[in-house]
């Protein structure tokens, strides 16, 4: 019996959902029976039983459901951005991303190289700082020219 969870262990780790689905029934139950108190009870179950029963059955020591996500490259664990000490790993990567999607059929020949120009241009933060602003600029000239 050691692959099987005993009924306990099966109760400590779904104590939370029972408990939620216990006070769910019974809030249900005493609406649909017309007692008066199903709104408080239910107010007090999610409010109080339900996180108890969390804290004192619950054992996530902190971690995530998502923890066995792995990180994207780009944009880390969670949607948070990455943070990478070496960026000639990360332009590599972007690189070989770029390569693939390409070599897939993803990409035309003419979106392949803007791509690619871009990514060799912005290689650094700064750089990216620096191209953003050129198309800023350049998209303002392209709005003073169409207003004419």
């Amino acid at each position: 019996m050691s692959d099987a969870a005993t009924p306990r262990e099966r109760f400590r780790r779904n104590a939370s959902s029972i408990a939620a689905t216990v006070v769910t029934g019974t809030w249900l139950g005493a609406l649909l029976a017309g007692f008066d108190w199903w709104l408080g009870f239910m107010l007090f179950g999610y409010i109080v039983i339900v996180p108890v029963v969390s804290m004192l059955f619950d054992e996530e020591g902190g971690e995530s459901d998502f923890e066995e996500y792995e990180t994207d490259p780009l944009w880390g664990r969670h949607g948070e951005t990455a943070d990478s000490d070496d960026e000639s790993a990360d332009t590599a990567d972007a690189l070989e991303r770029l390569r693939t999607r390409y070599a897939n059929g993803d990409l035309t020949d003419e979106q392949f190289e803007r791509k690619l120009d871009r990514l060799l241009e912005t290689e650094t933060p700064e750089d990216a700082a620096e191209w953003a602003e050129r198309n800023r600029a350049a998209d303002r000239e392209r709005d003073v020219e169409r207003e004419r």
